[in-house]
């Protein structure tokens, strides 16, 4: 009974541990830290006065790390030598590699860089600031920078101040010394724009300051590069600040929220600061690049417009009539097609070019340049290329003879069979061969003519559209006259008017033009050797069918703008921000007929000049870009359905005025406090 009773209580034991094991599962490390890092100590201490360190050390209750520090961490005033910033451990230690200067207010910002090592929680927006005066600025602006030609937000660009006189108002236009201090003094306080094109000044004084946006691309904070984006205001900047409260949630986890707390702080002024960056239109004039993709042609870039073709003296061949030009309207790029073989051929093209550039003083003069164009493809390749083609050519040939060959036994084969009473020769159906084959084996016929590449669009059009026919090379004739152009109306084709002609600007490209009736039915007729390009090359016979959409397929959309001039240009945009149609409003009002069922944004630009395009600013004459503007919201448009839309341009700041839905600059995910621990409450409250 003892044996028994201690078996017993040895088998509960053992149980009893099987059933402990079986429920500890995964060891539990403890509760998951929350709290965001926080600054015990400093060196100097945080808004210190008349200090002289370059270096500067900031103590944490845990370990830390700096996310993305040459993006983030911005000094202010600017350092011409990058300064070194790096975490170890529970500190962060800044060494200022710049001549610490007397009498100036120092701001670190390090924005939302700064988080705890081990969970990534964010401290949330900090900056240190001390000062090497008697005193310590602590006012700040805030704002936006935008793209000028369509408001998207720019990330990363330069924002720059200086300090004006003292006594100068905010109506103040007297911008002389600004201007000269722009292109040569850097800035005086900095700061960057994150993901959104938000930017924060901090360490001002309250004083007057003239704002700047600048992409900095030679890193000498002033504007010294003609290419470099940048934004400028009249608007003189004059820090303020007063009490304020704003509400601050208390998040139970990632979905819910406890309470919301509203709390003290201290509101800066201005905080809606807008400025429109945009990059100068080049003016200066020289040889960009010059490019020979094959053997026929080659290209001249140059950098800004001329009303003057350049001069080309050849060197190992005649340039005598040699070209077909091909010129855009500003003559910056300027295509040349070679007409005669005898030059083409030649792999290298040696040249003299002529051409109107700036010098050294900035006036245009008369200038040379000895090119040595070398095709990409040389006549070799070229040749070796044909070789190939020809070859491949032959054997398909070959190939197809002996499939028809073959298919005609068969098929004599299946007749003899079929007719029983007739005693046919072997001999006979042996011989026999398609009508067209040639007696001779070895016979190859030339290979098929290559036509020109054309292109003709769109084939569904609208009622106010018209057709386009492209080649890929310049036309030397085209028998316009000879087209035919009908409609179908039921089963028969009828004849209608139409006009073609050559699109300016343009040696490959020809426009129809016909009165469309909506939901009709249209062909075009086009035979063979209509058109002929410089080389010889005709056209193969083309009949193409063209469709109108009826009515029926269409929605109509009015605008009607408020506080717009007269020289305002409306704009219908896809789901990609691209220019569906463009209006030239009257009396205020933007009509936008046979628009296709969908969605659809607006935007308008300020044509001040009048020439129907958006053109950029220019900060030697004080110009800014041409304004604009987009409706907030987007527009829906139905079939046979009419809408119109009133648009208040200034009803919403410019800044919060382009859809999300077509901003391509996305705003970077907010960081926040993970809430890990009620995340992991709430599971094992499943289990």
């Amino acid at each position: 009974m003892k044996l028994r009773g201690a078996y017993i209580v040895v088998t509960m034991v053992v149980a009893i541990l099987v059933a402990a094991c079986a429920s500890i599962g995964t060891p539990d490390g403890g509760p998951y830290d929350e709290t965001p890092p926080k600054v015990v100590h400093t060196t100097p201490e945080f808004g210190a006065t008349n200090t002289r360190s370059q270096k500067i050390v900031l103590e944490f209750d845990e370990n830390i790390r700096i996310d993305n520090a040459a993006e983030k961490v911005v000094v202010s005033p600017p350092q011409m030598e990058m300064p070194d910033i790096y975490a170890s451990g529970k500190r962060i230690t800044i060494t200022l590699a710049d001549t610490i200067r007397p009498g100036v207010t120092y701001t670190i910002d390090f924005a939302d860089a700064i988080e705890d090592n081990n969970e990534q929680n964010p401290m949330g927006d900090y900056a240190f600031t001390f000062s090497t005066g008697d005193s310590i600025d602590t006012m700040q602006v805030s704002g936006y920078v935008l793209d000028a030609s369509n408001l998207e937000p720019i990330k990363g660009i330069l924002v720059g101040m200086y300090a004006a006189e003292p006594d100068a108002t905010a109506d103040s236009s007297d911008t002389t010394q600004t201007d000269t201090t722009f292109r040569t003094v850097p800035f005086e306080r900095i700061s960057r724009t994150d993901s959104r094109g938000h930017f924060v000044v901090k360490g001002l004084a309250r004083r007057p300051y003239r704002i700047f946006a600048l992409n900095d691309q030679d890193q000498t904070y002033t504007f010294s590069q003609k290419g470099e984006m940048l934004a400028f205001t009249d608007r003189l900047i004059i820090p303020t600040s007063k009490p304020d409260i704003r509400p601050d949630t208390v998040w139970h986890d990632s979905i819910y929220y406890d309470s919301i707390v509203y709390r003290p702080y201290t509101h800066f002024f201005p905080d809606d600061i807008t400025l429109l960056a945009f990059t100068e239109k080049v003016t200066d004039r020289y040889l960009l690049k010059t490019e020979r993709p094959n053997l026929w042609l080659f290209s001249v870039y140059f950098t800004s417009a001329s009303d003057q073709l350049p001069v080309i003296e050849g060197l190992n061949f005649d340039a005598t009539d040699a070209f077909v030009v091909e010129a855009n309207p500003t003559n910056d790029t300027i295509t040349y097609w070679i007409r005669d073989s005898l030059i083409y051929n030649l792999d290298t093209l040696n040249m003299i070019l002529q051409f109107m550039g700036t010098d050294t003083l900035g006036q245009l003069t008369l200038q040379t340049d000895t090119l040595e164009l070398i095709s990409k493809v040389s006549k070799e390749r070229l040749e070796k290329s044909r070789q190939k083609e020809y070859e491949e050519w032959v054997k398909q040939y070959r190939d197809d003879q002996k499939k028809a060959r073959r298919r005609s036994k068969a098929e004599s084969r299946k007749q003899k069979d079929a007719d029983n009473n007739k005693d046919a020769d072997e001999s006979e159906v042996q011989a026999e061969e398609p009508e067209d084959q040639p007696t001779d084996p070895d016979y190859v016929p030339p290979m098929p003519e290559v036509f020109l590449d054309m292109k003709l669009s769109p084939t569904t059009l609208d009622p106010l559209q018209n057709v386009d026919i492209s080649f890929a090379e310049p036309i030397d004739t085209a028998y316009l006259d000879s087209i035919r152009f009908f409609q179908r109306v039921d089963s028969l084709r009828e004849p209608r008017d139409f006009i073609i002609r050559r699109m300016p600007q343009t040696m490959n490209a020809f426009r129809l033009y016909a009165e469309w009736e909506p939901g009709g039915s249209y062909e075009v007729e086009i035979d063979t050797g209509i058109f002929v390009n410089i080389y010889g090359t005709r056209n193969e016979k083309t009949v193409r069918q063209l469709k109108v959409r009826s009515l029926e397929s269409y929605g109509y959309l009015g605008v009607v703008l408020h506080n717009a001039g007269n020289n305002a240009v409306v704009q219908l945009l896809d789901g990609s921000d691209k220019v569906v149609k463009t209006v030239n409003p009257e009396n205020g009002h933007a009509d936008f007929f046979y628009v296709l069922p969908g969605t659809y944004y607006l935007r308008m630009f300020c044509d001040d000049n009048g020439n129907n395009q958006w053109d950029t600013g220019d900060y030697e004459s004080r110009t800014q870009a041409e304004a604009v503007y987009y409706y907030p919201q987007p527009v829906t448009v139905r079939a046979q359905w009419d809408v119109t839309q009133d648009w208040y341009l200034n009803a919403t700041p410019i800044y919060q005025q382009k859809p999300e839905k077509i901003t391509k600059q996305k705003p970077d995910k907010q960081k926040t406090v993970k809430s890990r621990n009620a995340e992991r409450a709430k599971n094992k409250n499943k289990k």
